[in-house]
């Protein structure tokens, strides 16, 4: 048996559920604001309380009993020391209420007054027993973010605690700080216990000066941890990858089958400027839909191999990673470079051959998934890493990239990053999470491109719809219909999991299901399906027979999302478009219009929407401009799922609103340089105090 000096005691439920949340520092504790406040320091006689009011009064139990008409409860009648008459209703108690609500108890109960048919009543209120003399609260009553196995007695006690022992000393010099905000531990006092009289609504919008410090507090940290990464990947050395005269660079673009456009000139050179500093490169390379991002990272690729280094571009999905690797050979093959093709579904011999080609230095760029950062996959002269839809990947897996950076011969030296992205960043959620970042942006589409009708129709229009897939196959076209399920009733992870409102999981179109309909509705038309299930053989074939234009319409989920090019496809249907996010659906309607024929995305909804799911569809219907959408998705879903910090599992702004709060960005903005200039111990102080182990998450 272990010795009772090696046996950790168990912890209760309540303990647990704090470590769960995070909450096991006192500075966390701290930091645990309330969600709302309740007002407990003052009674309302009933006499004075009107029905649709929250209000807390004093009375004493008259009777209390279980009945059972409509269903089991517990009935409660009070009266209060003028005799005015409450009913207090709960559907669902215990035996710890009918103990606490005997007749002849003074009780004090805070809830909603209603206005029966039997008189004034409150359904499930808060109460609690008390003397004729217990005194009231003196200050507003917290409600915390919490769990089911948390209760908010054990939480109040336990923030209270964490507040009298975190180290909120001011570590800001003067000055810092914008005028007319409180000190930092006067401003948590307050918003942990604010007095009576306070205006609930600069408490409820955040307004408050007592808020505002805690926002500046929170940007200048993770400002400040953005310039220090941006300070330090500046001391490292890099590859010096510069571009000589009739080099492989010049040799691509003579070759490439068209004309860059004067975007994509601009960017190319910001890039090849980067490379040719000798200190690692880590730049965005951000273009909407179709804007020609993977040519510019061919010449970036191009110059890297020029100078004697290899080339490594990642995707986050196998269709997508196949395109890039399609295009990269037609241009780079020819001119003598050998590109090695790298993802999880080889194996054998093939696998093998492509690892050992990497290893040695024989394939020059390699081209795949997640699998290129596999533990077994070792670059001989790894200089540019190239990451498509960054955002994509989970933290950890960036993370892994990170540290796979690093070159084997010469630790001195850390390859260039260039990440790419077909989601435009808004500017004030790039001078957050990319703060560190350099961004080159491509806002101009190659000419050719023709304008897509976006339209919103009622799934009760299902029959409308096909037969206008019926006219346009019969033209020589093609189209797609994306699902957001494979089969009833199941998850797949490429679609958001919320289901639609008023639509349970089971009733939503499946890809599958749609496949078998539109097959028999479309008689001696090839109907192809595609979803992430498939093996990549056989997705691989399916999307190689549409693209040679053997089917004419491909039923699919979300797989097709991204990278996927067939000029010939005029209409594109997104069915329960509500269940989408807005990136998503940019993307999606993106798949069209690729070539010179009039395309049209139908984004085919289920009632009832919700508000978000109504912004959405708007949005799309009002723009084409992916900056726009952008910004549209940063208002509606924050900035958290916007960049996929979720999959960090902590939300990397807690307290700050980039929609409101971009002047206290600007100022923390400026005083992070000059903190990191005049103050490094008191930057390193405040870092430490806000982020702690966030830093690796904000670097990835």
């Amino acid at each position: 048996m272990p010795s009772a000096e090696t046996t950790a005691p168990a912890k209760s439920g309540p303990a647990r559920a704090l470590e769960t949340l995070g909450l096991t520092t006192p500075i966390a504790l701290a930091l645990h604001l309330p969600l709302r406040y309740e007002d407990e320091t003052q009674l309302t006689p009933l006499a004075q309380a009107r029905p649709g009011d929250t209000l807390q009064i004093e009375a004493v139990v008259q009777d209390a009993r279980v009945e059972f008409r409509p269903r089991r409860q517990l009935v409660v009648r009070l009266a209060d020391d003028e005799g005015e008459a409450l009913v207090l209703r709960f559907v669902n108690f215990y035996p710890s209420h009918q103990k606490t609500l005997q007749p002849g108890a003074r009780i004090r109960a805070r809830g909603e007054l209603r206005g029966g048919f039997f008189g004034r009543e409150m359904v499930h209120p808060q109460f609690k027993a008390v003397q004729p003399d217990t005194p009231l609260a003196a200050e507003l009553t917290p409600v915390y973010p919490s769990t089911a196995a948390l209760p908010q007695a054990y939480l109040r006690k336990a923030v209270a605690s964490g507040l009298q022992r975190a180290n909120l000393a001011e570590v800001l010099p003067a000055g810092v700080v914008p005028a007319g905000l409180p000190p930092l531990r006067e401003a948590l006092l307050f918003l942990h216990h604010p007095p009576p009289h306070t205006a609930l609504a600069t408490l409820e919008d955040h307004s408050h000066p007592a808020w505002q410090r805690l926002k500046f507090e929170e940007l200048l940290a993770q400002q400040l941890a953005q310039a220090q990464s941006r300070r330090e990947r500046a001391r490292l050395a890099a590859p010096l990858l510069a571009t000589r005269a009739g080099g492989l660079h010049e040799r691509l673009l003579a070759a490439l089958p068209f004309q860059l456009t004067g975007a994509q000139q601009r960017v190319a050179r910001e890039i090849a400027a980067d490379l040719a500093l000798g200190r690692p490169m880590h730049r965005l390379l951000q273009g909407d839909v179709g804007a020609g991002k993977t040519v510019v990272a061919a010449l970036a690729a191009a110059v890297a191999i020029d100078a004697g280094w290899q080339c490594a571009l990642m995707a986050p999905t196998e269709i997508l990673a196949e395109q890039h690797f399609a295009k990269l050979v037609q241009w780079l093959q020819p001119l003598g470079v050998q590109v090695a093709w790298l993802t999880g579904s080889q194996r054998g011999k093939a696998r093998a051959r492509a690892v050992a080609a990497v290893a040695s230095g024989e394939a020059a760029l390699a081209v795949g998934t997640h699998a290129v950062i596999q533990g077994d996959v070792q670059f001989a002269r790894l200089g540019l890493a190239v990451v498509d839809e960054q955002h994509r990947f989970g933290v950890a897996q960036r993370l892994a990239l990170r540290r796979k950076l690093q070159l084997p011969g010469d630790r001195q030296l850390e390859p260039h990053l260039l990440m790419m992205s077909a989601t435009p960043i808004p500017r004030t959620l790039a001078m957050t999470y990319f703060a560190d970042l350099e961004v080159s942006t491509i806002d101009e589409l190659p000419p050719g491109r023709t304008p897509i009708v976006t339209k919103l129709i009622a799934d009760n229009r299902r029959d409308e719809l096909i037969a206008r897939i019926r006219d346009e196959v019969a033209q020589g076209k093609q189209v797609y219909w994306v699902c957001p399920l494979i089969e009833a009733a199941e998850e797949t992870g490429e679609a958001p999991a919320q289901p639609a409102r008023g639509k349970p999981m089971a009733e939503l179109r499946n890809a599958t299901e749609t496949h078998a309909q539109l097959s028999a509705a479309l008689s001696g038309v090839e109907v192809g399906l595609i979803h992430g299930r498939l093996k990549a053989a056989d997705k691989a074939a399916v999307m190689a027979r549409f693209k040679a234009g053997e089917l004419a319409v491909l039923v699919a989920t979300t797989v097709i999302e991204v990278g996927v090019d067939v000029p010939n496809a005029s209409l594109m249907v997104v069915e329960h478009a509500e269940r989408f996010g807005l990136a998503q659906l940019h993307q999606l309607r993106g798949r069209v219009g690729r070539g010179e024929v009039a395309s049209v995305c139908v984004l085919m909804y289920s009632s009832p929407l919700s508000d978000s799911g109504k912004q959405r569809l708007r949005a799309m219907a009002e723009t084409h401009d992916g900056f726009e959408i952008a910004r549209r998705d940063l208002e509606i879903r924050g900035p958290g799922e916007f960049m996929g910090a979720r999959q960090s599992g902590d939300a990397l702004l807690r307290f700050a609103d980039l929609a409101d709060d971009a002047p206290l960005l600007a100022q923390a903005r400026r005083q992070a340089t000059w903190l990191l200039d005049h103050h490094p111990q008191a930057a390193q102080s405040h870092v430490t105090r806000w982020l702690g182990h966030q830093l690796d998450y904000l670097k990835a």
